[in-house]
């Protein structure tokens, strides 16, 4: 696929992932001043925090169709963990503002009402929400981009937390179960909380430039096992930056090729790993065979292995 086909795919679904939360928005903020729930306001700031993701996701989307300029030229992916940053301190002070009004109504035993509004919103959540998601799916599929998937599995989780806002009606209103309603609420704020922290590990990797995860690492060196040209491979460096990621290392050749040749042949190997591993650049250092690198910033019992 083309990269401004691509690019153009993976705008539409970001743009269609923030009408999505403006919609929702707007609808639960209605029956949250209706109902009085707090499953119901958890949800509205869940979809709140929604709309911020799908924001950053479609200015992270449309960065990344940006190339390299004189100014940044790894590109400019660490902006998406910068406003992730940003979104974790939202995130972290809805969920402390929910907790605590949660529990005042544990306390003095406040009632909701409307059921029939807040499960009614509820269930137009939900059909919304899953047709985003299959569009998302579809995009996905075609482009391949880590952003739209990234919101593609958020969004699937959001399908769930709907559900539990109808539960929590249903006992609270129906079933009669005093104080359910503020308990969902502290649960829901346990989520966002736990989704806060998930996110600021996330962008706090990328702006340490912390290495891939392990799986991704083997996987790489696998691939590359594959190719007889790239058997002295060492010093593999790795990091992400938003939808971008970047692999340096030195690779030992025979020290009778001449450097044309060394040149053409581990540029063909690149060329195939960066084909099996795309949004991916590839960096390769030449090294006479049995060459010892000079200890820089790493020690040599990291440059001499992988």
């Amino acid at each position: 696929m083309a990269h401004d086909e691509r690019s153009s795919l993976s705008t539409r679904a970001a743009l269609a992932s923030v009408a999505t939360a403006l919609l929702l928005l707007g609808l639960k903020g209605w029956a949250a001043a209706e109902t009085g729930s707090m499953a119901m306001l958890g949800s509205l700031a869940d979809t709140g925090l929604d709309l911020l993701a799908s924001m950053v996701t479609l200015f992270g989307v449309r960065i990344a169709a940006q190339p390299a300029d004189h100014d940044h030229r790894f590109g400019h992916g660490k902006a998406e963990a910068l406003v992730a940053l940003a979104q974790v301190m939202i995130i972290t002070g809805s969920a402390v503002a929910i907790a605590l009004q949660s529990v005042d109504r544990l306390l003095h035993r406040t009632e909701t009402s409307h059921a029939e509004l807040g499960i009614g919103v509820s269930v137009v959540a939900i059909l919304v929400t899953l047709a985003l998601t299959m569009y998302q799916k579809h995009v996905v599929r075609r482009t391949g981009s880590v952003a739209i998937a990234t919101d593609h599995l958020h969004y699937q989780s959001d399908m769930l937390l709907n559900g539990t806002v109808i539960i929590a009606l249903v006992l609270d209103q129906y079933l009669h179960l005093s104080g359910t309603d503020a308990l969902f609420g502290l649960l829901l704020a346990a989520w966002l909380a736990w989704g806060a922290w998930s996110s600021s590990r996330h962008a706090l990797s990328q702006l340490m430039d912390q290495e891939w995860p392990e799986a991704a690492r083997a996987e790489f060196l696998a691939a590359a096992a594959e190719f007889p040209e790239l058997a002295g491979l060492h010093d593999l460096r790795t990091r992400s930056s938003g939808t971008h990621r970047f692999v340096q290392c030195h690779v030992w050749v025979p020290g009778e090729w001449t450097v044309r040749e060394a040149h053409d042949r581990i540029d063909a190997a690149e060329e195939q790993l960066q084909r099996r591993f795309p949004n991916t650049e590839i960096l390769m250092h030449l090294d006479p065979e049995g060459h010892t690198d000079r200890e820089t910033m790493l020690s040599s019992h990291l440059t001499e292995t992988r």
